[in-house]
């Protein structure tokens, strides 16, 4: 399959600004085969959902929620979500978590 990379590249501590892979996706897709290779794009572009993200109302991915035992938002630095809702226990999409600043130590 070929790459998702839209040639906005920037590791945007541990994502990808322009296609929204984590490092982790970027370095490991040459030995994907073509059915992960699809799957992880479906669920970057909200083709594959586990539910909305509470930011911007599209279609978001959580590894959790499918029943893995870790998320790709594991793989990145964290992000300061001190203003967000705090009632909501579902993660962000990609685009939103990658725009928050990073959290203070």
């Amino acid at each position: 399959m070929k790459t998702p990379c839209v040639a906005k590249c920037k590791n945007n501590e541990g994502i990808c600004s322009g296609c929204f892979r984590t490092m982790v996706e970027i370095t490991e897709w040459r030995h994907m085969d073509n059915d992960k290779q699809a799957q992880t794009i479906d669920e970057i572009r909200g083709t594959q959902s586990t539910h909305t993200c509470t930011q911007c109302g599209k279609p978001a991915f959580c590894d959790i929620s499918a029943g893995k035992s870790s998320c790709w938002c594991f793989e990145i630095s964290r992000r300061d979500t001190s203003g967000l809702d705090t009632k909501s226990t579902t993660c962000l999409c990609r685009a939103c978590l990658s725009q928050l600043p990073l959290r203070d130590h």
